[in-house]
């Protein structure tokens, strides 16, 4: 049954602040260019980290990898061309979304995406084509599986190979890992043999449930970044990263009778379910046509879902089957996970495409209310060569010890950062990997953001090389 803007309305009128901060997380963030971020290396920082908020300023780090706060630590567990998986060749590069799952014998065992995009010519480190686990061997991009034990030795394999521009995915409440192209490139299309824009299920700890890799279809074709899945209701929500027009976030309701659980989406037919976009309206029952325009934290949306016409996209893209009083867009849709009883949801920034310009959006799905509710929203970053604030939040993880942590794949200086549940923001690592030159400095984007599952370690990779971390210290819950 449909939320009827009428409907909502009066759900909003009735119930006031109790739909606006739906989810634990609250306001994470203040107006726009006043994130509450500090310059970490102030008096102002340490003292927060006195008063319970974040852990104080970032050190320097001499080796020029990752700066953190005092009594924090990092070991390098991948490095793209440096380490090797167990067939011999180099780790791949270019690492992307991650989950962390318990493994057998003590270990944990990690699934880290690669985001290669186009033939495997074009990258030195591409993953390799493992017998049983190709789709594509025209494409360069995959998942690798890391085990580690518990002395502290490091195993790597592939999980899947020959798919295209795996970004963000997302894992499965039943310890699988769906691993989704950014790319919807088909057969014959810079060299590629099939079609890609699918989403494919790696199994960290069944390496025989990966052969023969099978697209799972009914998710849609599209650049697909991320994907959650209610362990409740058992809808899967997706993103899409996408402009010209925006790209949307879509729900997946599963067919019927369905019983969720390892290798069984492999079972289902390619239209299995129903995929739906979002059609979003506010508490006046105004149709809202792009999530940008909300300009404060707290705003409310009501959602209604729309069928998509032709899901596998077979003579037009999926975000263009619709017109634009149809469905509600947004641009950069990126990371998610599922915390709090409901979706958080990136948008990393919005520019001239978009009705208004902004560094990065979080929202909340509450499935149970419908409802979006914007929890996070950064202003246009005036200088991000300068340390302090930040922009452009890409991977997203719930900590486990309270509130947000986000890896920025912004302009200038990237960190991973966490937001209490208030609204204060704080710096947890800056990367110091310079891969530009002296005179002008580069520094890739951090991703693949999350917690072993004991929630001792915060893993998180440097995108370009090509590095996979584990950070320790002195954990604390945070205040609000």
């Amino acid at each position: 049954m449909s939320l009827t803007r009428r409907d909502f309305a009066r759900t909003s009128a009735i119930t006031g602040a109790g739909v606006a901060l739906a989810g634990s997380v609250g306001a994470l963030a203040t107006a726009p260019n006043a994130l509450a971020s500090y310059d970490t290396d102030s008096a102002e920082g340490a003292a927060d980290a006195r008063h319970g908020v974040g852990y104080g300023p970032l050190v320097p780090d001499p080796k020029g990898i990752l700066a953190l706060p005092a009594g924090f630590t990092y070991r390098v567990i991948t490095f793209s061309g440096k380490t090797k998986l167990e067939s011999g060749e180099f780790t791949p590069s270019n690492h992307d979304g991650t989950a962390t799952f318990d493994g057998p014998r003590g270990t944990t065992l990690l699934v880290n995406n690669h985001e290669l995009k186009g033939p495997r010519a074009n990258w030195k480190y591409p993953v390799p084509l493992t017998e049983g686990l190709v789709y594509d061997p025209a494409a360069a991009g995959g998942c690798t599986v890391v085990e580690i034990r518990p002395d502290g030795r490091v195993a790597e394999w592939v999980g899947i190979a020959g798919t295209s521009t795996n970004c963000a995915g997302g894992r499965t409440p039943w310890d699988t890992w769906l691993t989704c192209e950014e790319n919807s490139d088909k057969a014959g299309v810079n060299g590629m043999t099939k079609d890609h824009g699918y989403v494919f299920e790696v199994d960290p700890c069944d390496r025989r449930a990966n052969r023969s890799p099978k697209p799972l279809k009914f998710f849609g074709r599209y650049d697909h970044e991320a994907v959650v899945i209610d362990p409740r209701r058992g809808h899967a929500y997706l993103t899409e990263d996408a402009a010209g027009p925006n790209g949307l976030f879509y729900r997946w309701t599963p067919p019927e009778g369905f019983a969720y659980g390892p290798g069984k989406f492999r079972e289902l037919a390619d239209d299995a379910g129903v995929l739906q976009a979002p059609k979003c309206f506010d508490s006046g029952g105004k149709f809202v046509d792009d999530l940008s325009r909300a300009t404060k934290i707290g705003t409310v949306y009501g959602v209604d879902w729309v069928d998509v016409p032709d899901r596998d996209a077979r003579t037009t893209p999926v975000r263009k089957q619709f017109a634009a009083d149809e469905v509600t867009r947004a641009r950069k849709l990126e990371g998610m996970w599922w915390g709090d009883g409901g979706a958080y949801i990136v948008s990393s920034y919005a520019r001239e495409e978009s009705p208004v310009q902004h560094d990065g959006q979080v929202w909340f799905y509450d499935p149970k209310r419908r409802t979006l509710t914007l929890k996070v929203l950064l202003g246009v970053n005036p200088d991000p060569s300068k340390d302090g604030a930040f922009d452009g939040p890409d991977n997203i993880t719930v900590s486990p010890y309270g509130g947000l942590v986000i890896a920025e794949d912004g302009e200038g200086v990237q960190h991973l950062f966490g937001a209490t549940d208030s609204g204060r923001t704080y710096p947890i690592a800056r990367n110091e990997l310079n891969i530009g030159t002296a005179e002008e400095p580069e520094y890739s984007e951090f991703a693949g953001v999350t917690f072993s599952p004991d929630g001792r370690t915060l893993f998180a990779s440097i995108q370009t090389p090509g590095i996979l971390l584990a950070i320790t210290g002195p954990w604390k819950r945070q205040k609000r």
